[in-house]
């Protein structure tokens, strides 16, 4: 399979301070690791583009952006460090996957990993959160939308549940959003009993997991929950908050996911015969993230 991946040494250059979990040294690591492999080679290599402010408005407000524009430096909310150029880098890692999307469209590259950072899936439609500035799926998402893709399925099984991307869409029946996550856990949302709103209930489903939960019960989840649900949805593009923090090493995890259960994820995603996005959020043990991504992306191009 043609498979893409999308990344620049642009998102180096969002500095966070010494010892913050979400370090450019997570990019870095991931590509000497694929650089050292044969996969290296049998990717389709692609830059990203700058979004505009009007594809940040897709899903943020206006004051938001504003007050992101004000911002000089620093801390924006507890974990969330704004450098002098972490904006831009932002709406870098928002424009490769709106890249992505563009290159699903085109109908020759149908299996994409966007490599960015900052992530995205904790920003709220008016707040910056959990080092993310803005929500990279959910402006990907509305985007496609603009771009003939009616509907779409996020699929989210970063540990941390995705508040922001939840909250963006929970009205919206065009959108489902299905996440895997440790429970209770920051941020505190993603219980069982969040489905939607209004028009969009039934268009949420959670999975929270207790810390300690492995491969079997994420391979049921995946592999037995997931595929009538996505069926029965329907959708035209499948969009991934692809967060490695699930893999026993991390440490700001309690969940127990092997390589074999990534892999195993991974293989239920690519099955449905759809355009895939992956787009990098969380996963802070450098080489559990390094080797998932690699595993991701070998599984790809199978």
């Amino acid at each position: 399979m043609k498979t893409a991946f999308i990344y620049d040494e642009i998102f180096l250059e969002h500095e966070t301070p010494q010892g913050h979990p979400e370090s450019k040294q997570r990019l870095i690591s991931i590509i000497r690791t694929l650089k050292e492999s044969s996969l290296w080679g049998r990717l389709i290599h692609v830059r990203p583009e700058k979004a505009g402010i009007d594809d940040i408005l897709l899903v943020h407000s206006k004051e938001y952006i504003e007050r992101l524009k004000g911002f000089d430096e620093g801390y924006i909310d507890p974990d969330t460090y704004i450098s002098k150029k972490s904006l831009e880098v932002a709406l870098y890692a928002a424009g490769a996957a709106k890249k992505a999307v563009d290159l699903c469209r085109g109908g020759e590259i149908l299996r994409i990993f966007c490599a960015v950072r900052p992530p995205g899936h904790h920003a709220e439609r008016d707040r910056a959160m959990g080092f993310c500035i803005f929500n990279n799926v959910a402006i990907a998402a509305r985007y496609a939308q603009k771009r003939g893709f009616r509907k779409v399925f996020i699929i989210d099984f970063d540990v941390h549940h995705g508040n922001g991307t939840q909250h963006i869409f929970e009205e919206d029946e065009t959108v489902f959003y299905f996440s895997t996550h440790q429970y209770p856990h920051y941020p505190g949302t993603g219980d069982e009993s969040e489905r939607g709103i209004g028009k969009g209930m039934g268009y949420t489903m959670n999975f929270p997991l207790r810390g300690g939960t492995g491969d079997k019960e994420y391979l049921h989840i995946y592999n037995e929950l997931l595929p009538p649900i996505v069926k029965g949805f329907s959708p035209d593009l499948i969009l991934v908050s692809a967060g490695y923090d699930i893999c026993s090493e991390d440490p700001l995890s309690s969940i127990r996911v092997s390589d074999e259960g990534i892999r195993g994820i991974v293989r239920s995603i690519l099955s449905f015969e759809l355009p895939v996005i992956f787009c990098l959020e969380g996963g802070y043990d450098l080489r559990a993230l390094s080797r998932s991504v690699l595993i991701t992306l070998a599984t790809a191009v199978s």
